[in-house]
Order: C-alpha cells, then structure tokens, then sequence
C-alpha cells in the first residue's frame, strides 16, 4: 500500500511540474529556467536568454 501511495505522489509531482512548463510556453516564456528570460536583452538578439553565458 505504501508503495502505491508514493507513486501517486511523485506521479502528482511530475504532472504539476508538467502543468507548469505547459503553462510558461503558452504564455511565451522562452527560458522558462531564467527569471530574465522574458526581458534579457539576449533573448531577443540570439533567440534565447543567455544569462548563465555571459562573456
């Protein structure tokens, strides 16, 4: 039965995490990762967010 309930859970975690991914695409996040990816000034030069590449 425990193993049951666990399994459960973690299905309800990777569905809510899921969910959320779905939910930042439709609404046009591009680097849903990044808390810049909608502004960077990257984003719009190279088509992605670049924060974590910044030479």
């Amino acid at each position: 039965m425990e193993d049951i309930i666990i399994i459960v859970i973690i299905a309800v975690i990777i569905g809510l995490a899921g969910f959320y991914v779905y939910r930042k695409k439709k609404a046009g996040s591009k680097c849903i990762g990044c808390p810049y990816g909608d502004a960077c000034c990257k984003n719009k030069e190279k088509g992605g967010c670049g924060c974590q590449s910044d030479n």
